[in-house]
Order: structure tokens, then C-alpha cells, then sequence
């Protein structure tokens, strides 16, 4: 049963005042975002292809193809994501309709899926490439599918998710030997690290056996039977594709920590030697990771910097979580003190949309752990200069679409909405609104542990506010939330056996958390404010 309140207007207490107030000015750089998400994606719908309702890889180069390592895994999840938080009937219509459809037109290898040609109505290459379909599988599963599960729990997106993993098993057990497939020679340890980071999530979530062991064949790969493969490589790849590994090798590290001791004691040496070996040679005096490295000589292959760097600090804050290890935090905090001096308005990927979506990001999700002001700083400046792509793209390409939601018009447009939505979340303390639209403003501010909430509507606005639940244990049942790639991260988080105060304008009850998180159902009026408070009580 939902928790009704019809709520009357009080005078405000100065107590609270400039909570309340940063909480509507966050409100407002909420309702931006989610505009801007929305946007991008009834846009991008434009144009899905006629026949198959599939949409395309790009809107030049790949309008004519769907694919899952580009489509699949990068924009299309996001665009489920964005509906789901925003409009629940484009969510379960057409959203559910592409995944129908693309089980049904793309599966080749099983349910594994392959390229799709528009204009062939057909698979895009006659030959099965199995390394290829390989390749997309694992990308549309950990970039697209996991991001999706871990927010919004089991659904048909899920159950996509582990018929692909279980197909896939039956093709591998650890890619070896695929260098210069895709992304030059760092598409084994890519794959591999994908299917690390996959497996240890999913097998939190379903305690199935099989995928634990199947990320103990990839580690022991790895860290006991070719630890040169990392430690001897010549060029090994910091930058996005290439850090994939690491962060698999800490998430496999991590569920070992709690489910098998001593074999994590086997890993422990290598992993710390190959870790702290990538802080030797691999960043610069910022502590900003340089694309490439020699890890055999410690030169540096290609001194640009990566746009993924909190991808890569994700694994030693876990390292640090789990042993303890005081330099590796360090290390984390380091660039997290300096971004706001030194890298704003970075050249991130030529200071292209998704090189400003990892960075940011990456920034958001350490921030999650690590509250400096600097950082946060940092984060509110280069939201609004990716937001400010999607404006100059659309008067830059004007005469090639006049939709203005799209932001740079590929696959990429879809890590738009995931930093902008993850951005937005931390900006409303997770509390959601149902139904949402474009005049209804409501943020959040969160001062020692006490939640402070302002809504208001251009409109009168009858709906729900949910508020944020733990989700790593809720959904994925992991043991502890460590830091991990795509994820959303937790802010204030209601506890089913927990007890709050529950004040709105100044009117209070006290409510059990199992209730609380059933939501707040809200009769607001046109213009006028709503200033929701919640305590956890002791």
C-alpha cells in the first residue's frame, strides 16, 4: 500500500532553509538532464529502421546496421534506462518491442547475437564470425545489460542478459589469442576482463556455481598460469577497452575475499604486483593514467590521458577496501584533489560527448566514496560543458538533423544519458518521481544523514517519490558495494527494518523503512513548494 499524504502549505523554517534551497537549485539542474535524456531519446527513435524497428549502429556511416557491441551495448540500454525513470509507456511499448524484436531477427549462435543489415533485412555477412559475435555479446552484456540490472532488478532485459551468458559458455572459457581482432591487441584481455567483471556480478545474483568457476578460469589465466601476458606486455592499454581487466581481475578478487580465502590468497601477490607496477609507469605527476604502456621496460607507449581514469581507480579502491592497502587509497585521492585546478575542460577523446561521459563518471563514482570538495566542484563544471554539446551539435548539424536531442549522432549519444541520469541521481539523493514530466522540478541535499527534499511543479502533479533502496544487496545480493564500472551509486538509502521521521512541511510522522520504500504519494498544486525531510532514527 502506498503512503498517501495531502499536504498543506506552512511557513518555512529557517532551521532547514538552505537545505531546502540547494535542494530546489539541484532540482533544477535535474529536471535539465532528464529533459536532455528524454530528449535524446524520442529523438534517436526518429530514426529506427522502418521495417525492423531495430535502431542503427550511427546515423551516418552505420545507419544502415545493427549491431550489439555498438547499438546493443552502448546506446540502446540507455535508452531503456532513461524511459524507465522517465516515461514508463515508451519503457513497456517500444523499448520492449526493439528487445522482442532483436531476439527475434538477431540471433545466431543460439540467442548470441550477430550484425543485422537494414537494407538485407538480413544478418549483415552471409559467414558466421564467431570471434566477432563473441566479441558483441560480452560488450552488450557487461556495458549495457549488467548497468541495467543492477539498477532496475529482474525484467526482460535480465533474462536477456543470462540466456546470452549461458550461450556463451558453451564457446568459451577464456579468450586467448585474439589479438588485433577489433581493438587492436587489447581485445583478449577486453573480453576477458568484461567476462570477469559479468561473471562475479551475476554470480552474486544468482549463487550459481558455474559462474564462479567460470571466473576462476579466467583469473587463474591470468594471475597463476601467464601473469607475463600483463606483466611482460609491451603495450598494454590503459584506455577504455583495455583497463577492462583490471577492473575484472579486482571483482574477481573481491568475491574470492568472501567466498574462498585462500584462493584469493593465491592471486594476492600477482595482483598487487601487476597494480601497483600500472601506478609505477602509468600515470603522470597528477596521478591521470596515460593511455598505453611498456610494461616490460616502463616506457610509455601513448602519453595521452585516459578519459576512463575512475574506471581504472574503481579496482584500487576495492584493492583498498579489502586489504587495507593505504597507498592504493592514496593514489585514489590524489587526482581527485587536483581535477577541479587542472582539468577542467580536458581535451577528453578531442572533447567529444562520451570522452566527457566517462571522466565525469568516473568522478561521480568515487565521489560516491570519497567526498572531496574539489571533486565536486569538478563534476558540476563539466556536466554543463557535455550538456553544451548536445546544443552545439544540433545547430552544427542542422541541415543533417533537426532533432534536438541527439548529441553527436553514433552509438556513443548513449553514454550521454547514462553520466547525465547518474548525475541527476546523485542530484536528486536517488529519490525518483512517478509519473515524471518536463514541469515537475525536485532535488535533494543530504547534511549528516538527513535527507532534505523540495519538489514543485509548473503544474499540478499528482504521483509517487520513491526514495534510494541498496541496491548492490537488494537486486545483486553483493556482499559489500564496491566501486565498479557503470554502475549507479547508492546515496541515502532506506533499510526495511530501520525507522524514520518522515516530515513534510513541517508536519512529521515516524514510518518503518519497509513502508517508506512502498513511496510518498504527493497532491501537489501548481507553484507551490513541497519540503519533505527524512530522518533515520536511532
Amino acid at each position: 500500500m502506498m503512503i498517501t499524504i495531502f499536504i498543506s502549505c506552512s511557513n518555512n523554517n529557517k532551521q532547514d532553509k538552505i537545505h531546502f534551497d540547494k535542494a530546489l537549485k539541484n532540482g533544477y539542474l535535474v529536471n535539465e538532464g532528464f529533459t536532455r535524456s528524454l530528449n535524446y531519446v524520442t529523438d534517436w527513435l526518429t530514426y529506427t529502421d522502418s521495417l525492423s524497428g531495430l535502431i542503427p549502429e550511427n546515423l551516418s556511416g552505420g545507419k544502415n546496421v545493427w549491431n550489439a557491441h555498438n547499438s546493443a551495448a552502448d546506446n540502446y540500454p540507455f535508452m531503456v534506462l532513461t524511459s524507465y525513470l522517465l516515461d514508463k509507456e515508451l519503457f513497456n511499448g517500444q523499448m520492449l518491442d526493439i528487445l522482442n524484436t532483436e531476439r527475434k531477427l538477431t540471433s545466431r549462435l543460439g540467442s548470441l547475437p550477430d550484425s543485422y543489415s537494414f537494407t538485407k533485412q538480413d544478418f549483415l555477412k552471409t559467414e558466421i564470425d564467431t570471434s566477432q559475435i563473441i566479441f558483441g555479446t560480452s560488450e552488450y552484456i557487461k556495458d549495457g545489460l549488467i548497468p541495467l540490472t543492477e539498477y532496475i532488478g529482474s525484467s526482460p532485459w535480465s533474462d536477456r542478459m543470462l540466456e546470452m551468458l549461458d550461450d556463451l559458455s558453451q564457446h568459451m572459457d577464456v579468450i586467448k589469442n585474439m589479438e588485433g581482432k577489433f581493438y587492436g591487441n587489447s581485445v583478449e584481455t577486453e573480453i576477458n576482463g568484461e567476462m570477469l567483471q559479468t561473471l562475479s556480478r551475476i554470480y552474486w545474483m544468482t549463487k550459481d556455481e558455474k559462474y564462479l568457476n567460470w571466473a576462476i578460469k579466467i583469473a587463474d589465466y591470468y594471475l597463476l598460469e601467464n601473469p607475463e601476458k600483463i606483466l611482460h606486455s609491451e603495450q598494454f592499454r590503459l584506455r577504455d577497452h583495455g583497463c577492462e581487466i583490471i577492473g575484472g581481475l579486482s571483482e574477481i578478487y573481491a568475491t574470492l575475499h568472501f567466498v574462498n580465502k585462500d584462493k584469493k590468497g593465491l592471486y594476492q601477490k600477482k595482483i598487487h604486483e601487476i597494480f601497483e607496477r600500472i601506478l609505477d609507469i602509468g600515470r603522470n605527476e597528477d596521478g591521470m593514467f596515460y593511455n598505453e604502456i611498456n610494461m616490460t621496460t616502463g616506457a610509455v607507449v601513448d602519453a595521452n590521458i585516459v578519459d576512463n581514469w575512475g574506471y581504472i581507480y574503481n579496482a584500487y579502491y576495492t584493492i583498498y577496501l579489502l586489504d587495507n592497502n593505504i597507498d592504493f587509497l592514496h593514489a585514489v585521492q590524489k587526482p581527485l584533489k587536483l581535477l577541479n585546478e587542472k582539468y577542467r575542460n580536458f581535451n577528453w577523446e578531442n572533447k567529444g560527448s562520451d570522452g566527457f561521459a566517462d571522466a565525469i563518471e568516473s568522478g561521480i563514482n568515487l565521489y560516491n566514496r570519497e567526498r572531496i570538495p574539489e571533486l565536486e566542484k569538478w563534476i558540476n563544471s563539466e556536466i554543463k560543458l557535455m550538456w553544451s554539446i548536445q546544443d552545439s551539435s544540433f545547430r552544427d548539424n542542422a541541415k543533417k538533423w533537426k532533432n534536438t536531442g541527439i548529441i553527436e549522432g553514433w552509438h556513443g549519444d548513449g553514454n550521454f544519458a547514462r553520466t547525465t541520469i547518474m548525475y541527476c541521481l546523485w542530484k536528486t539523493i536517488d529519490v525518483t518521481a512517478v509519473p515524471w514530466n518536463e514541469d515537475l522540478i525536485f532535488g535533494s541535499e543530504e547534511k549528516e544523514g538527513v535527507l532534505h527534499i523540495s519538489l514543485k511543479s509548473k503544474r499540478d502533479w499528482e504521483g509517487t517519490l520513491f526514495l534510494g533502496t541498496e541496491r548492490h544487496k537488494d537486486i545483486f545480493n553483493l556482499p559489500v558495494d564496491y566501486p565498479r564500472i557503470n554502475q549507479f551509486p547508492e546515496w541515502f538509502t532506506i533499510k526495511n527494518d530501520e525507522y524514520y521521521s518522515l516530515e513534510i512541511n513541517y508536519k512529521s510522522s515516524n514510518i518503518e523503512g519497509k513502508r517508506l520504500k512502498e513511496g510518498i504519494k504527493l497532491i501537489a498544486k501548481k507553484d507551490i513548494p513541497y519540503l519533505i525531510k527524512v530522518t533515520k532514527l536511532n
